[in-house]
């Protein structure tokens, strides 16, 4: 699939450099910009916060770090990262993300997750949550459920339930809901999280309602479509069709999750699909990960009745619990005893299939792709949140492993290339932009702070990472998945360092959270298109 011609890449003045000397230099590394298509040996300078010169000269600085050998390039953005714990957020750090918002999901009451993070004393990366439909409508369609309170754990318990999963909601109800979520969005919420293929039974004009929300608020919905199946009707070809309509109708930005997921073995169709939409101009984005297995609640719907037909697997050992395959008998047994447990499906075999890696690759290589990891919080070996400082360094616990490797394993796999992999499928700077500048793209236009991330700029955010390309790895498995990354050598945030010469500097917490201005108002008249 073909680059995206440099000539195409946003145009951005150049801010001269500010006098020296810098708080920190890195010097003589392989220096990425994705924006402007920079990728040669350059020096960088570090005031503050942010990147205060770029040259070809040396920089004086309090502190130098050597580059050589090593890649410079703006720390990674992860649109997808569940994991919002203090734990996970040092596990994305060691695979290069310097950013990582909930926004499929979300979470409510949004001002009680800054709180609650600022409370915690912070995190080493920057951090951030969409307004969550689902929680909406739980506390609609759930009336007996106690308040939503801002963390996973209260989701989860909610898949006791299957009326906030199956019902219609009334034009009352409908109206609470999206009050409960544009409440969310007055809060600085950064979008709409829209897990759609949670609570499939929701209605049209509920979704329609959604995207109306999002286009006066001018921010983007995260779409979890509402079908996940291979099978028509109600496929995933399906569920993308509904959220291109609500796009073209609406002018909402429409950003589509976990596209290789979503739309499984049949993402030919779906890829073409999408790419003639976005071709027409409509306001959609896209993210995928890199994995051919997804992460969920066994609980969830997409997981029951005749779910091996639509998913288009061969039978439940597709299925895992903990690294431990299941049968359909221990499937329903977990169902019924516990529907949040976390469990791992494979939907396709690409290491071990050509076929299955050629369909993974039209999702990844999607040229407006971003990478995105679903990342998943870990839990203990009792099932348990692993939300603590003490579970650190996480040995012996359970996630999906993209929680642990994603990014490294798109970099080692598709722009690296090497044994047992493919040959590279695209360049660095493409491969940056996919992890860096789209996704600060895709939300710049309604959150001021990402103008500023996914850059190597002089004004830019000091978001950095320094790796060595040819050590990066994923060593997270699906049986063994708390294992770091290793390869990034230096991990900086807003200018200061949390991973140097490749070990943590656990007190550091320079992490933002990345929210929108806060209101009490409803915007006067709807926002043109994205």
């Amino acid at each position: 699939m073909a680059e995206k011609p440099k000539e195409d890449l946003a145009e951005r003045p150049v801010r001269p450099n500010e006098p020296g000397p810098y708080d920190i230099v890195i010097a003589g590394g392989r220096v990425v910009d994705p924006d402007t298509g920079t990728d040669e040996i350059l020096n960088v300078g570090i005031k503050g916060g942010s990147i205060a010169a770029l040259s070809g000269e040396p920089l004086e600085g309090e502190a130098v770090i050597d580059a050589a050998g090593l890649v410079v390039a703006p720390g990674f953005i992860d649109l997808h990262a569940h994991g919002q714990q203090l734990p996970a957020a040092w596990m994305q750090a060691f695979d290069g993300v310097t950013t990582a918002l909930e926004l499929e999901s979300g979470l409510l009451p949004i001002s009680d997750f800054y709180d609650n993070v600022a409370a915690d004393g912070g995190r080493p990366i920057n951090y951030g949550a969409s307004a969550a439909w689902t929680y909406a409508r739980i506390a609609e369609k759930e009336k007996d459920m106690a308040p939503p309170k801002a963390e996973l754990t209260w989701f989860q318990k909610a898949f006791e339930r299957d009326g906030w999963q199956k019902s219609l909601a009334d034009e009352e109800e409908v109206a609470n809901i999206i009050a409960g979520v544009e409440q969310g969005l007055r809060e600085g919420a950064l979008g709409i999280g829209i897990n759609g293929g949670y609570a499939p039974g929701y209605g049209r004009k509920e979704y329609h309602a959604l995207a109306k929300l999002a286009a006066e608020y001018g921010v983007p919905t995260f779409t979890h479509i509402r079908y996940l199946s291979v099978q028509e009707p109600d496929s995933g070809f399906e569920g993308l069709g509904e959220l291109i309509s609500l796009a073209a109708a609406t002018g909402a930005h429409m950003h589509i999750c976990h596209l290789n997921s979503v739309a499984g073995r049949d993402i030919k169709a779906c890829v073409e699909l999408v790419t003639d939409a976005q071709e027409r101009g409509l306001p959609i984005t896209v993210e995928a990960y890199p994995y051919g297995a997804c992460s969920s609640t066994v609980g969830a719907e997409v997981f029951r009745d005749d779910w091996l037909a639509r998913w288009g697997v061969d039978d439940a050992s597709a299925m895992e619990y903990n690294g431990e395959k299941l049968t359909q008998e221990k499937i329903d047994q977990l169902q019924k005893d516990d529907p949040g447990a976390v469990i791992v499906m494979h939907f396709l075999h690409p290491d071990d299939n050509d076929a299955d890696a050629e369909m993974l690759d039209l999702s990844v290589l999607h040229p407006e792709a971003a990478i995105a990891s679903d990342g998943m919080p870990w839990v203990r070996a009792d099932g348990s949140l692993a939300d603590k400082m003490d579970d650190w360094p996480l040995e012996g616990m359970f996630a999906h492993p993209r929680s642990a490797g994603c990014f490294s394993r798109f970099l080692a796999g598709w722009a690296r290339g090497g044994p047992g992999r493919r040959e590279p499928k695209l360049s660095l700077v493409e491969a940056i932009r996919k992890t860096s500048l789209i996704p600060a793209q895709i939300l710049e236009k309604s959150v001021p702070q990402m103008r500023s991330k996914g850059r190597i700029q002089v004004g830019a955010d000091a978001d950095i990472v320094v790796f060595d390309l040819t050590a990066v790895r994923d060593n997270a498995t699906f049986t063994q998945p708390a294992q770091r990354s290793t390869g990034f050598q230096h991990v900086i945030v807003n200018g200061s360092p949390i991973i140097q010469d490749g070990k943590e500097i656990l007190d550091a917490r320079p992490g933002q959270p990345i929210r929108r201005p806060h209101t009490t108002t409803r915007p006067a008249a709807p926002h043109a298109p994205v």
